[in-house]
This record gives C-alpha cells, sequence and structure tokens, in this order.
C-alpha cells in the first residue's frame, strides 16, 4: 500500500511538473480575444480615415466655392464632385452635401442667400431664413459665409455583425466648415 501511495505521489508531482501543452492551451483562451482586438482595430483605422476624408471633402468644396465669383446649381454639382474623388476607393453614392451662401446683416443676423443640395432626400434651406448656428468668431457684421455640410453613412464592416443590432451598424460621419468668401462682397448664385 505504502508503494501504490508512493507511486501515486511521485505520478502526481511529475504531473504538476510537466508543461508541455499549457502554450497551447493558453493560445486557445486568447485566440478569440486577439482576433477580436485585431478586427477591432481595424474597424477603427478604416473609420478614421473615413471620418478624415469626410473632413478633407467638406473643406476642400467649402474653399473652392469660396474662390468663385458667382456660382449656379451645375458649376456647385461639378463642385461638390471633388468630394467622390477625396473619398475614393469608398462608396460615395450616399454622401449628401449641403451648401449654403449666408450674409450677415450690420447686426451679424445671419440669414441664408442661397442653398443647394446634392441629394433630394432633403431640401435646401429656404432663402431668407434665419441661421442660428454660425461660430462666434464668424459672425461679422456685413459680411458673407459659405457653409458646406457633409454627409456620409459608414457601414461597420466585420466586427459587428454578430454583435450590434442592425441599427447600430451604420454610423454617420458628418462635418460642417465656414469659409469667407475670396472675391466681392458674397457669391451670388443665379439659380439656386
Amino acid at each position: 500500500m505504502c508503494a501504490l501511495n508512493r507511486s501515486l505521489r511521485l505520478k502526481f508531482m511529475r504531473l504538476l511538473r510537466d508543461r508541455s501543452g499549457v502554450g497551447a492551451i493558453e493560445f486557445a483562451i486568447l485566440f478569440p480575444i486577439l482576433v477580436m482586438l485585431y478586427i477591432a482595430a481595424f474597424e477603427i483605422t478604416v473609420g478614421l480615415s473615413v471620418s478624415k476624408r469626410a473632413a478633407r471633402a467638406a473643406g476642400s468644396v467649402a474653399d473652392i466655392v469660396t474662390q468663385q465669383q458667382s456660382v449656379t446649381k451645375s458649376s456647385l454639382a461639378q463642385i461638390s464632385s471633388v468630394a467622390n474623388a477625396i473619398f475614393f476607393p469608398f462608396n460615395t453614392t450616399k454622401v449628401q452635401i449641403k451648401l449654403t451662401g449666408i450674409t450677415m446683416d450690420t447686426s451679424a443676423n445671419a440669414k441664408v442667400l442661397w442653398s443647394w443640395q446634392n441629394s433630394s432626400t432633403t431640401a435646401p434651406y429656404a432663402v431668407n431664413s434665419t441661421v442660428s448656428t454660425v461660430p462666434a468668431d464668424m459672425a461679422k457684421p456685413s459680411s458673407f459665409l459659405v457653409r458646406a455640410e457633409l454627409s456620409i453613412p459608414y457601414r461597420l464592416l466585420a466586427f459587428t455583425p454578430a454583435f450590434l443590432p442592425g441599427d447600430m451598424q451604420t454610423l454617420t460621419i458628418s462635418r460642417t466648415y465656414y469659409y469667407r468668401q475670396r472675391q466681392n462682397d458674397n457669391i451670388p448664385c443665379g439659380d439656386c
């Protein structure tokens, strides 16, 4: 009995000292977590790229409009196509751009001079409607601003289909920029 007890104790001690297979078990436990972290990092990287492109596109469109002496609906449509080039290779079919010419009176009250939008899902702003969202440092009496609003839906690629409900898998990335005109007192739009 004593020999059997000693034999079992030796085998148990040898089992405790044996480390073969521990790495495989640790890998099996950590692998799903590492894959999820990798996919999440990928999602964040692509999302930040879309966000940067949205900012660059909105700023570029507003900057180009402010360099014009006058605009029309067709020229605004051509200018807004710059955003499509900036977003390449991403899908731009649902990019919404709204350009607004804002005039300030002598009391720095902002009103819409003209407004244009590339999408027919919502209407552009009404002419002579009050604008309440002008930044304080841009609200100068007797001045003119161009506001570019851009929004793009971004669908999360790989990480969330199984983890998030369908309505949370698409994020809307929006950017708004205000620029001053470069020439003249304002930028008229003949058919807006």
